[in-house]
């Protein structure tokens, strides 16, 4: 832990959120560039590394526990088994912690589960500014271009400290002009907080414990009630409805392009390109219009994606050319291409200079230095060595109906195009597979595999077992003698 990290993060994400009319998924979990929304908060607050990452639960309180374990678990979930306010959800917070014999000293920041663009660096300048001024507590506001809903910031007209906040009921007009707004984004002293928690009361028309009313409380008993300004004020939107989660997902998306291109990278056309947050990239990286860059993926120095492509968990490396593809879980080598129109899936690795044409699909199998599979072909559960040619049309059948079987095909052979390889089955280094062949036995390095039945023609079929097609027609006028063409002069 830093010197400076707080003793606390508590994120509240217990809220049903029913205005994102869902009956799948709490409002917590809905995805933005990547992650859910709870995941965002959890991250920001994971920057200040702070002592105790406490995310308090409650509507789905299953999934978002399930949730936190899988993809977060630093963070430690408490329920608040009633959703009895906000200043509830902070004392079960910080009661829980007690009961397990923790006591706080320094610092608590309390943040919300659904701001997704809140960030890291705005929550250090908000603790940073709470112990430089020596706060009883500290608002994170923000000041906006349209305040309407929000709660206005009051400030004490001597030293700038927060007389009050304002709910947009209550504000007279005078203060419904004021356009610094209270973000719900909050720096206690620990001690101070556990304190003035025991004041608050529900005699108010929700009837609900409200963390705002703690500020009157440390103002009341002397203690000073800071504010900081986000530099950006969009850090402390929420998300409330779908269209607030599609809105927050194109500015955060704004920013992840920004930075990728300051970094180095070109974006053609940043308007239908989007990043998830953990997408990584080298310099002199070229991304196409229409193009999705999701999960872990990573573009390396001087490659080039897209245009229409999705890349999921992809690796893509210097120097490699991916176009109009599909790919989840592969990794494209250095100087390697994939499409237009491939279908890569997980396990699909494609070494140095391979090639991956167009309506080819790979599952689960590698591809050699300058191997290439170009036309229409399916490889799936396969070894190909370098410098193979795969045939046009091509399927490795690697499933019995039970169970999944391999083929390897060595280095620098030659397969035909429409070749069945019936797996398991080898291709010896060098060996060739003639055009058309079912393959169901190994074939030896050097050797040509063939597997096709001897062709025999029927002679005058059509005419007798398709009379009066235009098939028969055509055959009959093909067979009739041609006409004698009498000499010249």
């Amino acid at each position: 832990m830093s010197a400076n990290s707080p003793a606390a993060v508590v994120v509240l994400a217990a809220g049903g959120g029913t205005r994102m009319k869902s009956n799948r998924l709490p409002k917590v979990l809905h995805e933005v560039c990547g992650r859910s929304l709870v995941g965002h908060a959890v991250a920001a607050a994971e920057e200040l590394t702070p002592e105790q990452l406490v995310v308090v639960i409650g509507h789905m309180r299953e999934k978002v526990a399930e949730h936190l374990v899988a993809h977060h678990p630093g963070a430690r979930a408490v329920v608040q088994a009633e959703q009895n306010g906000t200043g509830h959800a902070v004392r079960t917070a910080l009661e829980t912690l007690a009961a397990d014999g923790i006591e706080l000293d320094g610092t608590v920041i309390v943040t919300t589960g659904d701001a997704p663009l809140l960030t890291g660096g705005t929550l250090r300048a908000l603790a940073d500014a709470h112990a430089g001024q020596g706060n009883g507590v500290t608002v994170l506001t923000a000041v906006v271009p349209e305040p309407f809903g929000y709660g206005r910031i009051l400030r004490d007209e001597a030293d700038g400290a927060v007389a009050a906040i304002v709910e947009e009921k209550d504000a007279s007009d005078a203060q419904r002009a004021i356009d610094e707004i209270n973000s719900g984004v909050f720096a206690f002293d620990a001690k101070l907080l556990v304190g003035a928690l025991a004041e608050v009361t529900t005699d108010n028309a929700q009837g609900e414990e409200y963390l705002t009313d703690t500020l009157e409380i440390l103002r009341r008993a002397g203690h000073r009630v800071g504010a900081v300004v986000a530099a950006d004020y969009r850090d402390i939107l929420g998300i409330n409805d779908r269209v607030q989660l599609a809105h927050a997902r194109r500015l955060l998306n704004d920013r992840l392009l920004e930075r990728a291109m300051r970094a180095g990278v070109t974006v053609v056309d940043p308007a239908t390109t989007w990043f998830d947050v953990q997408v990584s990239y080298e310099p002199d990286a070229v991304v196409l219009p229409n193009t999705q860059l999701q999960g872990a993926t990573h573009l390396g120095e001087g490659s080039e994606v897209g245009p229409n492509s999705t890349l999921k968990d992809t690796r893509i490396g210097a120097g490699a050319r991916v176009s109009n593809t599909t790919a989840d879980g592969a990794e494209v080598g250095e100087l390697a291409t994939a499409g237009p129109y491939a279908y890569l899936r997980p396990g699909a690795r494609l070494a140095r200079k391979a090639k991956v044409g167009t309506y080819v699909e790979v599952k689960n199998s590698e591809l050699g230095e300058g191997a290439k599979v170009p036309h229409l072909s399916y490889i799936g559960d396969a070894t190909i060595g370098e410098g193979t040619n795969v045939g046009a049309a091509s399927v490795t059948v690697n499933y019995d109906g039970v169970n999944k079987h391999r083929t390897v095909i060595g280095a620098h052979c030659r397969t035909g195009s429409d070749n069945m390889f019936i797996a398991p089955v080898t291709i010896g280094d060098g060996a060739y597979t003639a055009a058309g062949s079912v393959i169901t036995n190994d074939v030896p390095a050097g050797g040509l595999g063939v597997g096709r039945a001897q062709q025999r023609n029927i002679a005058g079929w059509v005419e007798r077992k398709r009379p009066g097609t235009t098939s028969a027609q055509a055959a009959a006028a093909a067979s009739e003698p041609a006409a004698e063409v009498p000499a010249e002069g």
